[in-house]
């Protein structure tokens, strides 16, 4: 069997075994909407942080962090991952369990119920439903593309006239999976997400912590092979003859390339090879991290505050004591997941390993190409398996979440509850899944999904991050209105709009606010635009507008009313 076919039969496989955990948990199904939405409120502490993780874990953290670390820098864990561990969980904290409460009390199943209930709004769903739609099909797209690419450079040349470069299409590979994950959504719902979710986490977690060990002691070993790992003995640098002996040696002889990253490709000398040499002009390094910009990439993670799956997700908790082991573990989880991945990024920098011209043009590939070059056939397809896995885990939740808004916030609302029996709003959800995933994968042939995925998801995120002031304030701030809401979540998108084509739809990479500022200028990143100007216009206008009703502030927030 040829090495690409191996490849494809591994991930033939994991592909039927979700299948058959989709279609298996079906048989659980109870035939009423609020089990396919909502699990039934059954999802306990062990599944919840499974499915939370993986909803959160899409080809953004895996396939675009690894590209940006390429392009960019090792810089780019601190700017984003180093804070997102511990305001996600702060989100799961802060606004999860509160939200849960009132959904299980008052029987929410979307954001909008909430929204719709707490701000004494019947028509903040038209507003609000469309937005959340139009920034979750980018965040789709992240997710299908990242499977196109990363397979791609994955069996670049194991498919000789299959295509020029002799990988797998990518829209061969997006259709594969939009099609496999719409099926076990559409029979299993929310339990079968969830239970795939949870078997994806494990199955990626595991495989990228071996690709991890691969790639560094395989990348090790090459550079001590080839003279270039040094060491000091007796005060002085001296080129290191012997091999590594475990994974932490690797990790540090491997990471004496960082500093050399690219100028070592182009021109290598022996005392090159001994001497640091100073990281090019590009590359993020704490020294020439940009502090403004840091500090408002920090606001980027707010976004899973008013992520709609996440929300969704939230609701299915059995108890309020569930979200105890998502809050402690999932920044460790974080950290496993990104350091592997950035680290992976910036040694393909390194002269260890040769990268094409074509897979330098296109970042996405990047994470396919090494774990190509320094894995074997059977555990290539593994690993690759492990890439899909982490993919499909996020892609599921937000085809199911989209399915339940249209069904629940528009179909049911505004056509009357009784209209319909249980078994109609299931096949209405899942009809409108069915096309959500028709669209996404038109769109994912297009430019427009196209550019680098690393910048495509932080447009998609800034967007919900500057939803996150109404989120907050309709939790613990009483005096906000309607109005208020109107107003903010506006701003919010006007601003945005603005901003992403300023930007030129996310083709000009590193795109920031410059405020000039004296004899020097500020750089900010987008989303503290959006966030301030949607928090100053959700608080001034509440704060000028009639405050809500007594029945509502008893309702939430009965000891302050």
């Amino acid at each position: 069997m040829s090495p690409g076919m191996i490849k494809v039969t591994i991930i033939c496989v994991y592909l039927g075994m979700l299948l058959f955990l989709g279609l298996f948990s079906s048989r659980l199904f109870k035939g009423t909407s609020k089990d396919y939405m909502l699990a039934s409120h059954s999802i306990g502490p062990f599944l919840l942080l499974m499915s939370l993780f993986g909803t959160t874990m899409t080809g953004f953290a895996l396939v675009g962090s690894t590209g940006e670390a390429f392009s960019e820098g090792v810089g780019v864990y601190a700017m984003l991952a180093s804070s997102s561990g511990i305001i996600h969980s702060l989100c799961f904290f802060v606004l999860g369990v509160k939200l849960w409460s009132w959904g299980k009390k008052y029987g929410y199943t979307t954001q909008v119920g909430f929204f719709r209930d707490r701000l004494e709004s019947n028509n903040i769903g038209l507003v609000l439903f469309p937005i959340l739609v139009a920034l979750v099909v980018p965040y789709l797209l992240v997710g299908v593309v990242s499977a196109g690419k990363a397979i791609e450079g994955a069996t670049r040349g194991d498919f000789p006239g299959l295509t020029e470069n002799g990988g797998i299409p990518p829209w061969l590979t997006e259709l594969v999976i939009c099609v496999v994950v719409l099926i076990y959504v559409f029979f299993g719902g929310m339990r079968g997400t969830a239970w795939a979710n949870t078997f994806q986490t494990i199955v990626f977690m595991i495989l990228g912590i071996v690709a991890f060990y691969l790639i560094a002691t395989n990348l090790a070993e090459k550079s001590v092979a080839e003279g270039r790992a040094h060491e000091t003995r007796n005060g002085e640098r001296v080129v290191r003859t012997e091999p590594p002996s475990g994974l932490f040696d690797s990790l540090h002889i491997v990471s004496q390339e960082i500093p050399r990253a690219r100028r070592v490709r182009a021109e290598v000398t022996l005392s090159d090879q001994i001497e640091s040499v100073e990281a090019p002009a590009q590359f993020r390094t704490r020294e020439k991290m940009d502090p403004w910009l840091f500090f408002t990439y920090m606001l980027i993670p707010f976004s899973v505050g008013m992520f709609p799956h996440l929300f969704q997700h939230w609701l299915t908790a059995k108890s309020g004591r569930a979200f105890k082991l998502p809050v402690v573990v999932h920044p460790v989880f974080i950290l496993i997941v990104w350091i592997p991945c950035v680290l992976i990024g910036v040694w393909a920098t390194s002269g260890l390993i040769n990268i094409p011209p074509p897979i330098a043009a296109e970042p996405n590939k990047v994470l396919g190409f090494m774990v190509k070059s320094l894995s074997g056939d059977v555990l290539g397809g593994f690993l690759l398996a492990g890439i899909l896995a982490a993919i499909m885990s996020s892609l599921d939740s937000q085809f199911l979440c989209i399915g339940t808004m249209f069904t629940t916030d528009i179909v049911v609302h505004y056509a009357g509850k009784d209209r319909f029996s249980d078994r109609q709003i299931v096949l209405i959800s899942r009809c409108f899944i069915v096309a959500v995933v028709a669209i996404t994968y038109v769109l994912s042939l297009t430019d427009v999904a196209q550019a680098r995925v690393f910048q495509l998801g932080i447009w998609c995120f800034s967007g919900f991050s500057s939803l996150f002031p109404l989120a907050l304030l309709a939790v613990y701030w009483p005096r906000l209105t309607k109005w208020g809401a109107y107003a903010g979540v506006v701003t919010a998108f006007v601003t945005w709009c603005v901003l992403f084509a300023q930007s030129d739809f996310a083709k000009i990479e590193n795109w920031s606010v410059d405020i000039p500022w004296g004899d020097e200028v500020i750089r900010t990143m987008p989303v503290a635009t959006m966030f301030i100007a949607s928090a100053v216009a959700t608080i001034v206008v509440s704060l000028m507008t009639k405050p809500p009703t007594e029945a509502t502030l008893q309702k939430f927030f009965p000891g302050r009313a």
